[in-house]
């Protein structure tokens, strides 16, 4: 459960926006939309395995 603690006299706006920032970073939709289909464990890791190579491939772009 996400608290979202406002404090008097701060505008609405801002704190739904915080709100959704801290919703985004929790993960609850992109594992509410993981869950939506079965994928084989092999294919999970290989996914998986793919996303490591490319953030290893930006972060020694970075470096360079």
């Amino acid at each position: 459960m996400i608290i979202m603690p406002v404090k008097e006299g701060e505008n609405i706006e801002r704190a739904l926006k915080k709100f959704k920032r801290k919703y985004e970073r929790t993960g609850v939709l992109k594992e509410l939309r993981a869950r939506q289909y079965f994928a084989k464990p092999s294919v999970t890791k290989r996914i998986q395995m793919q996303h490591a190579v490319y953030v290893e491939k930006m972060h020694r772009m970075d470096e360079e």
